[in-house]
């Protein structure tokens, strides 16, 4: 027997729900019902990344306890620190990954990854990424809680990776593409404090390694990135680390956090 939803009248008629679909709202909507009948998941989400201002959520199947975590808390910032935005807002990206296969080599170990990701008990979880402006790429998040996809699973969803891309593709069509005033000014001010954060104390090349480390870059993958050599990281992250009177990357991510929310009061 074929392990394959596409046999039935009920997948083709969320699929026509798709091609039927003439505004954006819908059509992002429906793309996300086709995947749910094409893979069982714990949730999926239709996101837009931009170069200049917040990601926004176009279309999602999450229930609200979900959202408050997966959603509404990586909205306030630590979006910034996500390999998956990285990633998508690169030159270079594919149309489809596994976001295992995205992650710097310690991000597991991060902060980020203990405080957010882990605690939405995600074990595996597929990407779609889509260019759809110079910047602006629209991603779709396929997440599972209880078991990872199967070597079938990740073959329906390659086989309809076309008919996704064409669909994202279409859901932006008709919408506009810069972000309110509003979404521009919160991304600006993540952005600031990210990149300038610990300016009054640390050196450029300490606020580099200071950034690397807070994505979950390893002092090997730090210096790749920077082209020097690990024993320089070292003695850099030391001299941070002492800067900033923390002993641990659990310090650092703490105070990156406390320097978001004193971002926000102030405004």
């Amino acid at each position: 027997m074929v392990d394959s939803p596409f046999i039935t009248a009920e997948w083709h008629d969320t699929l026509a729900g798709v091609v039927d679909a003439s505004d954006p709202d819908t059509i992002a909507a429906r793309l996300v019902d086709l995947i749910c009948a094409t893979v069982e998941n714990s949730g999926t989400s239709l996101l837009a990344f931009h170069k200049d201002a917040s990601p926004e959520v176009l279309a999602h199947s999450l229930a609200p306890a979900r959202r408050r975590h997966f959603l509404d808390r990586y909205l306030a910032g630590p979006y910034l620190l996500d390999p998956l935005y990285q990633m998508a807002l690169s030159n270079e990206k594919p149309s489809m990954c596994r976001f295992r296969d995205a992650q710097p080599d310690r991000f597991r170990s991060s902060e980020y990854y203990r405080q957010y990701v882990e605690r939405t008990h995600l074990v595996d979880e597929m990407d779609f990424l889509q260019d759809v402006s110079p910047t602006t790429t629209l991603v779709i998040v396929v997440g599972r809680v209880e078991k990872r996809f199967t070597k079938a699973e990740l073959s329906r969803l390659h086989l309809i990776e076309p008919v996704v891309l064409a669909g994202m593709r279409r859901s932006w069509e008709g919408r506009t593409a810069a972000p309110e005033a509003p979404d521009r000014s919160i991304h600006q001010r993540l952005t600031e404090c990210f990149d300038n954060f610990g300016d009054d104390v640390l050196t450029q090349r300490e606020r580099q390694i200071t950034q690397l480390l807070l994505r979950g870059h390893s002092t090997k993958s730090v210096a790749r990135e920077l082209d020097i050599a690990p024993g320089t990281v070292m003695v850099h992250k030391r001299n941070l680390f002492s800067k900033l009177g923390i002993t641990s990357q659990f310090e650092l991510f703490s105070l990156f956090i406390d320097a978001l929310s004193g971002n926000e009061r102030r405004e």
